[in-house]
């Protein structure tokens, strides 16, 4: 059984835009929700996403049922750190995809979900169905996935307003000149590389802005561990902003890199902290997602274990920051 839902116009506007303030989803998937003919205007389907809507018309949105995919193996698990009715909160591994795409040929985050059996929302479409923000392949760390499409608008709406918030750590190379560095730059796709995304003003570039906190300096004052704030969530966001001030994360083999480098298995990324409110119980939700093997052991040999501990007490990251922002 499908999940229908109804809006009702209160302002003339485009019906994109409409539906896209309604259910916190981007253009382009709405423009997909009404390719399939899943979106009524007055009980007639619509054909185009630029329809104008007149106040008082009723929108009706039919969420597609989801799909039983074809089977993958799945050889990786996840750690969950949350679970109820509403939301999934999970510590994804580094080197899992999170959604299938036809460049994506191994088992991703999506399948493992719908292979654990668990109901997710289908506001995003089959491939992407109860992803609220995604983490790159080699990033690990916090996410939260919506088991339904109450709690995907909801938590995809926090988004935009900046009601959830995410912290993450990396290790970078050279070190930052100042304890605390923000960088306010648009973000596009790269004219020279269409794997990358850069600062630029063209094109369909979007407004991004991270902050970057000190944490600790590496025994041999080569390397720095930090923590990043984002206030937007444009692609590579973290990477692309390190790479303008040309600094750059170990293990990242996308963006510029010195020959001389340290090297790592794995992009020393890592989604540390989020925080949502709850979808049911409106209070605020806060979680913490450990290390895995690989990124701990490279911080441990190369900084001092003990100011690595205290450093990364959350309650120490989140003052940093209150206090700098």
């Amino acid at each position: 059984m499908s999940d229908i839902k109804s809006y009702v116009c209160n302002n003339p506007q485009r019906l994109d835009l409409f539906l896209a303030s309604q259910i916190g989803q981007t253009r382009s998937q709405i423009a997909s929700l009404i390719k399939r003919e899943c979106v009524k205007v007055d009980t007639k389907l619509v054909a185009r996403p630029g329809v104008k809507l007149k106040t008082g018309q009723n929108v009706e949105v039919e969420f597609p049922k989801a799909k039983e995919s074809e089977a993958l193996e799945i050889d990786f698990d996840v750690e969950i750190l949350f679970e109820d009715e509403d939301v999934l909160v999970i510590n994804k591994p580094s080197g899992v995809t999170v959604h299938p795409a036809p460049s994506v040929k191994e088992a991703t985050l999506v399948d493992w979900l719908k292979h654990k059996g668990i109901r997710l929302s289908t506001i995003s479409g089959e491939e992407r169905h109860g992803i609220v923000h995604r983490l790159d392949k080699g990033t690990s760390g916090t996410m939260v996935v919506a088991k339904n499409n109450e709690a995907h608008e909801f938590l995809s709406l926090q988004l935009q307003d900046k009601s959830m918030g995410r912290y993450y750590i990396a290790v970078i190379n050279p070190p930052l000149k100042d304890d605390v560095t923000t960088i306010e730059q648009n973000i596009g796709r790269s004219s020279h590389n269409r794997l990358k995304m850069a600062c630029t003003n063209e094109g369909k570039s979007k407004y991004a802005k991270t902050m970057f906190n000190v944490l600790a300096l590496s025994k041999d004052e080569k390397l720095q561990l930090i923590a990043c704030k984002l206030f937007t969530g444009r692609t590579h966001q973290i990477r692309v902003h390190l790479e303008s001030i040309n600094r750059h994360i170990v293990g990242d083999h996308i963006y510029a890199q010195s020959p001389k480098m340290d090297k790592s298995e794995r992009i020393l990324l890592h989604a540390y902290m989020i925080y949502f409110v709850h979808p049911r119980s409106k209070k605020t939700l806060s979680f913490k997602a450990s290390l895995d093997k690989t990124m701990k052991e490279y911080i441990d040999k190369k900084f001092d274990t003990e100011q690595i501990n205290e450093v990364m007490d959350t309650s120490n990251i989140l003052r940093s920051f209150s206090t700098s922002s």
